[in-house]
């Protein structure tokens, strides 16, 4: 019985094996020479095999019984068998021995025919066309007009001449006549290549019959040659494959290709001296042709051009045949099988001892599922084993890569769908996973486009559960047990790690990794391994488009895993982000762990706003030490090594996050004090964010403790200026806060600097210079509200500001008010700014102004002295606007005559220019307005000579003594024309109104 040795995978199965020595009609000396199959039907494939005695067996293949029957035998010659040729479509089998061919039907009913006309045969072989375009067609047909061409009458009488003569216009050979409509008939021909010596010659066999009928296996089935053309070729062919147009012949020099079309040959490659005989395949699954030089096949394409790479066999083999996408090659008594790609040896099949004498083998042309080999004395057949067995077999191996590397090959050849490929990435990666090698089942998993994330909530959580019923039931082949939570498999993983170690010891061969033996995996590893890839899948199908209870299942379940290996900042990260956790199976498991922070953060994803701010109420609380590390905050700050917040601050900011987004008013005046009490720039932001429901303003300002300053002036400033706010209550508070602020300040910077001025007798500049800073923004805040609104009441303002040093910021309520003289106070003498003074002064728009500033330089009062260079500066750039007599009657004695003296004497200049320019412009004008009149007074007595001829420019009718009209354009209308049209709109329809009239005439020229 043969057997199954050294595979990677079981391509060929067992299928039954006959012994012809059981059978009368094979002799004790005869040997089996050659095979061939045919497959007449689904349920019956028949097996010719021609011996060495001349005789052919014919066997049947039972696939259903997995037996193989004789049921005839047919006597040939008496010379052996070498060559067997089955034609299903014409029901015949070409048997070629002793130099000669002969033919019988398919199933041995009818006497064996010899095909005469050509003897000393040494090789043939039937063409195969491959479908290529440019394939010609040497047998030429009727045209259908009743016409031959000159080739087909040509070889009309070369089967004349072969077959010899005959009446009835038909063509005889071998003793059988046919007619030329049943030669030229397409089917039923085969056509051939035939050497005998150094001819090739190129045929078509023609099947026929006395009464036309062809049935394929009656007594009366003849065939008869029809030479087609012959070419010179060498001499010792071996061997010979025809494919499309192209012949290749091998002879113990090398293989040759000859052009069916051309008849011209070239030399492929030589063959070495010594080597073994050439022998030649044709590759009926590609259509290529594989040429052997000892143990190396080269494949070639129709051109003789190599393709792929070369076959590298251990033995030269007595033959070779092809199934799928394998080569086969028998040789002493073993059958071994190659991949056509790779290259590597995938299967050794032995089937008979070694020295069983020459072996044979044969295929159903590459595409069938059955293969032959025989040996001397006993025919072997083998069924190909299913895609689906092939693939089981390397997975119950572990041959995991060489699995999904057949299903590739398989998928690409077209013999797998996609979704196959998917389905084994699913079942090696539950291999791997009961296997414990958790990152490869997972690289498996996400490398299967039809395996769902729920087939993996059994091995997270016990059944029963909430997603039980989601878990699709896959049986996978049944090649591992059914799913279960992770930890026992990995406890019956290490289990059987343990007992193949210990048979190991023993002797006896396991399939434990080898890497376990030299690193044994200790339980805690291999958990945090397991649970660490089953996080990264299912991180990733989060990516995916799921059913929403999917998805539930995948966030959830990740929740669990992540608190599992206690990673609270992939668990926060989740929470915090847009997921579908299920908070009902979540909020005990993170309450009894102590992971407030990210029930909060889920809390806060789900919209249960009030229970994640009571959760970080109670953190902020209860935070009396610990900090957190913010990553934001440490790229923020480039200068700084770390940006540390602590618990409380963290509470407080993501609890500002939550109200901020509230429309809640309740919720979040509840919660704005303890924020407040931590950052009161977070309840600032809380306060101040858009919301489509604003907060009352009047709640939130009564809500506010009133300490916090900081607090309600940045909501009344954001009130007033981003909501524009009227509110007078609202701009008066604002201006009254800003002014504590501002006193405050201010009186704190004097304080500091007097204690640092008694105490080390200086000041620290720096620090000086941020009070100041802050002092400055302070002030400017104030002064600019205080510019800009008119809404508050700066009676109430300056109430406040009364007793300060604020003197701007009076002088500007001062102005509100209308008092002039205190505005012009502050500027001249407490801030002495005679710029703004003056400034002011042009504002009020009246002369007096000056002149009431220019006696507050000379008499300040209250003890101080008179400015003097002030009321220099102000009668310079304003004395055209002063009466020099009122200057100088308010110009003291005491001041120094060479500060004024040039100052007035160029006013007084001035005064004098002003008014000569003045007597100018008046002389001017009354010149013009003369002119003016002259010209007028000229227009008005121009002469109009009207005769009796004289028209009306707009009625056309004469005027003779009638009341007309003379408009500046010269036109003249008569008077009903006049009150028409009206005094300023002519014939013309120019509006004098709207577009005035100018004559050079009428222009001033004195």
């Amino acid at each position: 019985m043969a057997k199954l040795e050294h595979s990677t995978r079981t391509v060929l199965e067992l299928l039954s094996d006959f012994s012809p020595s059981t059978s009368s009609f094979f002799p004790l000396s005869s040997s089996i020479r050659s095979l061939a199959i045919s497959t007449s039907s689904d349920s019956q494939t028949l097996i010719y095999a021609g011996t060495t005695s001349g005789g052919v067996l014919l066997l049947s293949v039972n696939f259903d019984t997995r037996t193989v029957s004789f049921l005839r035998h047919a006597s040939v010659s008496e010379s052996a068998v070498d060559y067997l040729l089955v034609i299903d479509h014409a029901g015949h089998v070409v048997v070629f021995s002793g130099g000669f061919l002969f033919l019988v039907d398919s199933l041995f009913l009818g006497p064996v025919r010899k095909i005469g006309g050509l003897k000393g045969i040494s090789v043939i072989a039937r063409r195969v066309r491959s479908g290529a375009s440019e394939c010609s067609d040497l047998v030429v047909r009727d045209d259908g007009g009743g016409s031959s061409s000159s080739e087909f009458l040509s070889a009309r009488r070369m089967l004349l001449k072969l077959g010899g003569g005959g009446g009835g216009g038909g063509i005889r050979s071998n003793g059988w006549k046919a007619k030329e409509s049943e030669l030229r008939s397409n089917d039923g021909n085969s056509v051939f290549s035939i050497v005998i010596g150094r001819r090739l010659i190129l045929v078509e066999l023609v099947f026929g019959s006395r009464s036309g009928r062809n049935d394929g296996h009656g007594d009366g089935n003849g065939g008869s040659f029809v030479i087609l053309k012959e070419i010179q070729c060498v001499d010792g062919v071996k061997t010979m494959v025809w494919l499309d147009d192209s012949i290749v012949v091998g002879s113990l020099s090398g293989y040759i290709l000859y052009s069916c079309v051309t008849g011209q040959g070239s030399l492929i490659f030589s063959l070495p001296d010594p080597s073994s005989p050439p022998r030649l395949k044709l590759l009926m699954e590609e259509y290529k042709m594989l040429l052997l030089v000892d143990n190396v096949g080269i494949s070639v394409n129709a051109r003789g051009q190599p393709v792929g790479g070369s076959l590298v066999f251990h033995r030269a083999p007595d033959s070779v045949g092809e199934i799928a996408s394998c080569i086969a090659v028998v040789k002493n008594g073993k059958m071994e099988l190659y991949h056509k790609r790779s290259g590597n040896r995938i299967q050794l099949v032995s089937f008979a001892e070694e020295g069983v004498g020459p072996c044979v083998v044969t295929d159903q042309d590459g595409r069938g599922q059955l293969i032959v080999v025989a040996t001397p004395s006993k025919v072997i057949c083998y069924r190909k084993v299913s895609s689906e067995e092939q693939i089981k077999y390397l997975l119950r191996k572990k041959n995991f890569k060489e699995a999904i590397t057949l299903v590739e090959e398989l998928q690409s050849e077209g013999e797998m769908t996609k979704e196959m490929l998917s389905f084994v990435h699913a079942q090696v990666g539950f291999l791997l996973l009961f296997d414990l090698r958790f990152e490869e089942a997972v690289n498996h998993f996400l490398l299967s486009e039809t395996m769902q994330p729920s087939e993996i909530f059994p091995f997270i959580m016990r059944d029963p559960n909430r997603w039980t019923l989601l878990v699709p039931r896959n049986r996978y082949w049944g090649l591992h047990p059914p799913p279960v939570p992770l930890e026992t498999v990995v406890d019956d993983g290490l289990m059987a790690i343990q007992r193949d170690i210990f048979l190991k010891k023993a002797g006896v061969e396991t399939a434990v990794d080898d890497d376990f033996l030299l690193n044994p995996p200790n339980r805690a590893d291999l958990l945090e391994s397991g649970i660490k890839n089953i996080i990264r899948y299912l991180h990733i199908s989060r990516e995916k488009h799921l059913d929403p209870s999917v998805k539930e299942g995948v966030d959830t379940l990740l929740m669990y895993l992540y608190r599992a290996l206690n990673c609270v900042e992939d668990m926060e990260k989740l929470a915090s982000s847009e997921n579908s956790c299920v908070v009902e199976e979540l909020e005990t498991l993170l309450n009894d762990s102590g992971h407030l922070r990210t029930l909060a953060f889920l809390y806060a994803s789900k919209g249960m706003s009030s229970k994640a701010l009571a959760i970080w109420r109670i953190l902020a609380r209860n935070y009396s030490s610990g900090h957190w590390k913010d990553p934001k905050g440490e790229m923020d700050s480039q200068h700084s090594s770390t940006n540390v917040i602590s618990g409380k601050e963290i509470a407080a900011i993501e609890a500002s996050k939550i109200l901020e987004k509230s429309s809640d008013q309740d919720l979040v005046l509840q919660h704005l004090g303890w924020i407040a009490d931590i950052d009161q720039a977070l309840a600032v932001r809380v306060l101040t964010t858009e919301r489509t429901d604003q907060l009352s303003p009047d709640e939130v300002i009564a809500a506010i403790d009133p300490k916090k300053v900081e607090i309600l002036q940045r909501y009344l400033q954001w009130l007033i200026e981003n909501q524009d706010s009227e509110d007078t209550q609202f701009h008066t508070a604002y201006a009254l806060l800003l002014a504590r602020s501002a006193i405050q300040t201010f009186d704190t910077e004097n304080s500091s600097q007097n204690f640092e001025a008694e105490t080390f007798g200086g000041t620290d500049m720096s620090a000086v210079s941020k009070t100041s800073l802050f002092q400055s923004l302070i002030r400017e805040r104030l002064q600019i509200f205080l510019q800009s609104s008119d809404l508050y009441d700066p009676e109430d303002v300056l109430d406040l500001i009364e007793g300060s040093e604020l003197w701007l910021e009076k002088a500007i309520l001062y102005k509100k008010l209308g008092q002039e003289t205190l505005v012009l106070q502050i500027f001249a003498l407490k801030l002495e700014d005679s710029e703004a003074a003056e400034q002011y002064c042009a504002e009020i728009g009246r002369p007096d102004a000056y002149m009431q500033l220019l006696e507050m330089y000379l008499d300040p009062n209250n003890g101080k002295e008179p400015m003097f260079r002030a009321a220099v500066r102000l009668l310079h750039n304003h004395g055209e606007s002063l009466d020099p007599l009122q200057v100088l009657e308010r110009l003291s004695p005491d001041m120094p005559l060479e500060l004024a003296s040039d100052t007035i004497l160029r006013m007084l200049r001035a005064r004098l220019h002003h008014h000569r320019q003045g007597q100018i412009v008046h002389n001017l004008s009354r010149a013009m307005e003369i002119d003016a009149s002259l010209g007028r007074l000229e227009e008005r007595s121009r002469h109009v000579q009207i005769n009796e001829e004289s028209l009306c420019d707009s009625c056309h009718a004469r005027l003779g003594t009638k009341l007309f009209a003379m408009y500046p354009d010269d036109t003249i209308v008569c008077y009903k024309c006049f009150r028409r049209l009206g005094e300023s709109k002519s014939i013309t329809g120019r509006d004098f109104k709207q577009d005035p009239m100018f004559k050079a005439g009428w222009m001033v020229t004195r």
